[in-house]
């Protein structure tokens, strides 16, 4: 106990440190430039402290639990045993990694749909275009990109395909489609490519993909293991291009229908 106390005291004051310079700028715009005291000192103060142990208490949940859970399941979904392989065969077939592209589409989508972040941008962008665009629509759609990114992912890293190939494709993808898109939901899609790699997703898909490539013979964690934040980036951002130009088709027909 004594030990767990001491690192948390540890890492707390690390956490203080690199959240002072956010501190500092807000309160010195505030009282330097737009020259207002602070509305409820007491209150932000408060705010601030209940902000540093959450995110204390976040990184530690991180070391005790996701990343750790990441690297097990990885482990455990690449064993011979599981995959039906036999141990002494060093051909790798990419078929036969299944599950592990499931478990990444599943993880992708069950975040996405958990992120904080991507809520408040779905809820504030259904409000601002006036109903025009669904929040859960556009969760959804966020939450399907994500899947199929990781999952494209962990393809890559099963494959040892090299990241740019993939990259390079999905923006170019991306750039046509932003060509074609209606224009009210082009910010939105980029966006929302980036709300999708905070907090909740980033431990877990950086977990996934270092322990993936620890597991995998032949694979180099620092150089297969990361590059998943890209996909969890890039697709996201084609998903919502992809269901706004849907929408806007159906819509269109709809009209058309109509006598």
């Amino acid at each position: 106990m004594i030990e767990w106390l001491s690192e948390f005291g540890l890492k707390l004051l690390e956490t203080c440190r690199d959240f002072l310079p956010i501190a500092a700028t807000l309160i010195g715009f505030q009282v330097l430039v737009i020259r207002r005291p602070l509305s409820n000192p007491k209150k932000t103060l408060l705010g601030f402290i209940l902000v540093l142990l959450g995110i204390v208490f976040f990184l530690e949940g991180l070391d005790m639990a996701l990343f750790p859970l990441g690297k097990l399941m990885a482990s455990q979904l690449t064993t011979p045993k599981f995959l039906g392989i036999n141990e002494t065969n060093q051909i790798i077939v990419w078929q036969a990694y299944f599950w592990v592209y499931v478990f990444a589409a599943s993880i992708g989508f069950a975040t996405a749909l958990a992120e904080p972040s991507l809520l408040a941008v779905a809820i504030k962008a259904e409000q601002i275009s006036g109903g025009t665009i669904d929040a859960w629509g556009l969760r959804i759609a966020v939450a399907i990109g994500l899947g199929f990114g990781l999952a494209l992912g962990a393809f890559r890293i099963v494959s040892g395909a090299e990241l740019y190939l993939f990259i390079v494709a999905g923006y170019l993808i991306a750039t046509i489609q932003t060509l074609f898109a209606p224009k009210s939901i082009v910010g939105i899609a980029f966006d929302s490519g980036t709300v999708t790699t905070t907090m909740v997703t980033v431990p877990l898909v950086t977990a996934l993909g270092t322990g993936l490539a620890q597991a995998i013979p032949g694979r180099n964690p620092l150089l297969d293991g990361f590059g998943m934040l890209a996909f969890a980036s890039l697709f996201p951002i084609i998903a919502v291009l992809s269901y706004a130009q849907i929408a806007h088709i159906l819509s269109r027909r709809s009209l058309s229908s109509k006598p």
